[in-house]
């Protein structure tokens, strides 16, 4: 009896999924909970894994195709895979078995686009360490492998590659690739943010001396209480914006239609850079989480996002977002608002800076922080003093404890 292999169920926020990678092929044999098929969606890769054990029978929905939420990918027959024959065996050549069975192997470890980019710059998938899922070669992987051959020095002159490199210079070769999902639905909702709201970014500077004080006195305390977790400056950063969103509620709000919905509760969005894109895990009630909470979820996402493991409901929602240009070395940004949010909070990277205080100038670790907003909605006064009220206290971190 055939089993069906059938797309998740979408959550409502998903319209629908993208095959984009069988990781078995028909007649292979497959064992109960083992990774047939990946699903791309426009937040993540959902993993679709066999329900028993079987044999591949039949793929209904190739790579690329679009999907619904539980349509059918595949079928999956009952027994194993047939082990060829020890006649057939014996009667193989050695060299005719040897390239058959190079190529199933590269079939199960290298994904559509790796395999394009390999064979396009003369590279043996065999020769390079997978470090996708179950030591999959990712085209990351091979790009990195082409770069590798490029700047080793040649042994000896070579005749001429039977396809360019991806990237040479003096070449003028260009390759045209499709978007990801992920990639599609960035740029749809950028245009989206930009098109929709009466966006506008306020600017100011934050003095990091007391923050980056109390973390460096405490830090080495802080990791052995909290059983391994590293006290950073984002977890600092979403308690002050907690704060601040209490105090000012528009901020922390959203338009629906003609009206204002005001959230009791702050979901902080934290961005985080993957693979495949920037994604936005959120923190439920943040305004709840001390600050080893928030760094052990934070790390979490960061984990989970670099293995491909987020979930869809771990980025749906939100009611704020926080993200670090600061990391990458961003000296100053705009932030584009993540709709149907209000606001986001743009950090930026920590320079020594002569600064006159009380009459003196002295040298300071100083972040620029950004607040793009929707105008709609947030007035500029509101959005100025919600920006110096995490300002305040940062430069004055004791606040956060006493709620002052």
């Amino acid at each position: 009896m055939a089993i069906e292999i059938k797309a998740p169920t979408f959550p409502e926020s998903v319209a629908d999924g993208t095959v984009a990678t069988w990781h078995k092929k028909p007649g292979d044999a497959v064992k109960r909970d083992e990774l047939i098929v990946d699903i791309e969606t426009d937040k993540v890769v959902i993993e679709v894994l066999a329900e028993a054990d079987g044999v591949l029978a039949q793929i209904i929905k190739n790579e690329g195709d679009t999907v619904l939420s539980n349509e059918l990918l595949g079928t999956l027959g009952e027994g194993g895979a047939a082990a060829p024959a020890p006649a057939a065996q014996a009667a193989a050549a050695p060299a005719q078995a040897a390239a058959p069975a190079a190529a199933a192997g590269d079939d199960q470890i290298l994904s559509p686009a790796a395999r394009k980019i390999a064979e396009e710059n003369g590279i043996d998938p065999n020769s390079i360490a997978g470090t996708g899922k179950g030591g999959r070669v990712t085209k990351e992987d091979v790009v990195a492998a082409v770069e590798a051959k490029k700047s080793a020095p040649a042994a000896k002159p070579a005749a001429p590659a039977a396809a360019a490199p991806v990237f040479a210079t003096g070449d003028r070769t260009e390759k045209r690739v499709p978007m990801t999902r992920l990639r599609a639905k960035i740029a749809e909702r950028l245009v989206e943010a930009q098109s929709s709201m009466a966006m506008l970014t306020t600017f100011n500077e934050v003095d990091m001396t007391e923050v980056m004080a109390l973390r460096s006195k405490y830090k080495d305390l802080f990791e052995k209480s909290h059983n391994g977790v590293r006290l950073g400056f984002m977890s600092f950063f979403v308690k002050a914006a907690t704060e601040a969103l209490k105090r000012f509620p528009a901020v922390n709000a959203s338009i629906d239609g003609n009206d204002i919905v005001y959230h009791g509760y702050a979901d902080i969005g934290v961005a985080v850079s993957s693979d495949r894109g920037l994604v936005v895990p959120v923190l439920r009630n943040a305004e709840l989480m001390s600050l080893a909470e928030i760094e052990s979820g934070i790390a979490t996402f960061g984990k989970k996002a670099k293995d491909g493991k987020l979930s869809i409901e771990e980025m749906t929602g939100g009611t704020f977002t926080i993200t670090n240009g600061g990391t990458f070395g961003s000296m100053m940004s705009t932030p584009i608002v993540n709709p149907p949010q209000a606001a986001i909070l743009g950090m930026h990277n920590i320079i020594q800076r002569p600064m006159a205080v009380n009459g003196q100038v002295v040298i300071r670790p100083m972040m620029y922080l950004a607040l793009s907003y929707d105008h709609r909605l947030i007035d500029g006064k509101e959005a100025v003093t919600f920006l110096v009220t995490i300002k305040n206290l940062l430069e004055d971190p004791a606040r956060l404890l006493l709620d002052i």
